[in-house]
């Protein structure tokens, strides 16, 4: 049965953010006395503190909503999956992609050192932005005259990462609606591109660069795709906090780096004929609702994320009863007064976050378009503009 949004977002609000200070205050106070002198084991120490906070979120989609994914991969692959490191490739379909690809990250056993390029005002959200910058997570400006040092010196800062990390990139810039597809499909027509039918144009002055400065540390790019079953209602935010249950399917290709060609533009033509390929992959898919003959790999709800949730309940309630023994807060008006502010506040922040989901998450990795010359990321093409 649905449950209401309000009843749910509030006490599950002051979980987040009470036990997302903690990790905050964990994570600032490594930052200040171990990175200076180990950043290693600095990353380390940081893998298992912020996944203490991201558990929270796999719970939310695994055990809450009980939202189901199902992965269609080769034997190999899967096998593969958080043992090295990757670049991840992905279309944009739904506010929750993002917390699929933890879900899938944290059954790989990489999900603290999964990272992703973010738009720069992100890192100023409370907690989770917070904690995404003492992740050394990438967050750029939408200016490339800005963006391009800022994401190479980012990128190279990966090279000594002692862990498996994923780092994802979400190539089309925002997320899939109809509006922004009939776009890409004008601006096809007028180019000569290929006119796409289930996904948007790749802007691949990002994809470029970051096949440049990875292909020398990293072996592989997770070329993902996913869709959405017709029987099931498309996974929101909302529909999470409502407890309602929608599926997922998930498409994996590993493709080597060393396959890819050498040269920017061949990467760039690369790119567009991966999502050229990955519409006729989602065109297969709604015809069968699913992605063929692949292994299908459909994972049981890991324990971890339920353990660690139980573990910030019974601490952050306990915690608060013993503060509110202490204060004796809610002896008087003035103390149920800054009570019910408090429950306010955590109303607004979980609505901030929430928003953040659906806008700041559905321009994951938009780096500035290229000039003109570079097909598909034409920063005065109709189709930028309308995006």
């Amino acid at each position: 049965m649905a449950i209401p949004a309000a009843a749910v977002m509030v006490p599950l609000g002051l979980l987040f953010i009470l036990s997302g200070l903690v990790v905050n205050a964990i994570q600032a106070t490594c930052y200040v006395l171990v990175r200076p002198l180990s950043k290693n084991n600095y990353r380390r120490i940081n893998r298992w503190v912020a996944e203490l906070l991201w558990l929270e979120l796999v719970w939310l989609v695994d055990w809450w909503a009980r939202v189901q994914i199902k992965i269609f991969t080769d034997a190999e692959t899967f096998q593969l999956l958080g043992k090295e490191h990757a670049l991840v490739m992905s279309n944009h379909r739904s506010d929750i992609d993002w917390l699929v690809g933890w879900v899938l990250a944290q059954r790989a056993g990489c999900l603290g050192s999964t990272l992703a390029v973010m738009k720069k005002s992100s890192k100023f959200l409370p907690v989770i932005g917070w904690s995404m910058w003492f992740s050394e997570y990438l967050f750029l400006e939408r200016s490339w005259a800005k963006d391009e040092s800022t994401l190479k010196i980012g990128l190279e800062r990966l090279k000594d990462y002692p862990l498996p990390f994923w780092l994802a990139l979400f190539v089309e810039g925002t997320r899939f609606t109809q509006a922004k597809l009939l776009a890409a499909q004008e601006y096809a027509t007028s180019t000569g591109l290929p006119v796409p039918r289930n996904v948007l144009i790749p802007r691949t002055k990002g994809f470029v660069t970051a096949v440049s400065h990875m292909r020398s540390f990293v072996p592989a790019i997770y070329d993902v795709t996913v869709a959405i079953p017709k029987s099931s209602p498309p996974p929101t935010m909302l529909r999470l906090f409502k407890g309602q249950s929608s599926m997922v399917h998930v498409h994996i290709t590993r493709h080597k780096f060393k396959d890819l060609p050498e040269t920017d533009e061949a990467v760039a033509q690369w790119c567009r004929d991966a999502f050229v390929a990955k519409d006729a992959l989602l065109d297969k898919h709604k015809v069968s609702d699913t992605f063929g003959n692949d292994l299908l790999q459909n994972d049981a709800r890991p324990w971890k994320s339920f353990v660690v949730v139980s573990f910030w309940a019974l601490g952050i309630i306990l915690g608060v009863v013993r503060f509110l023994h202490w204060s004796s807060l809610l002896s008087s008006w003035k103390g149920i007064t800054f009570s019910a502010a408090a429950l306010g506040v955590v109303t607004i922040v979980m609505h901030v976050l929430i928003s953040f989901s659906q806008s700041e998450r559905s321009n994951h990795a938009k780096v500035a378009p290229t000039k003109h010359k570079n097909v598909g990321d034409s920063s005065g093409s109709k189709q930028d503009k309308q995006q």
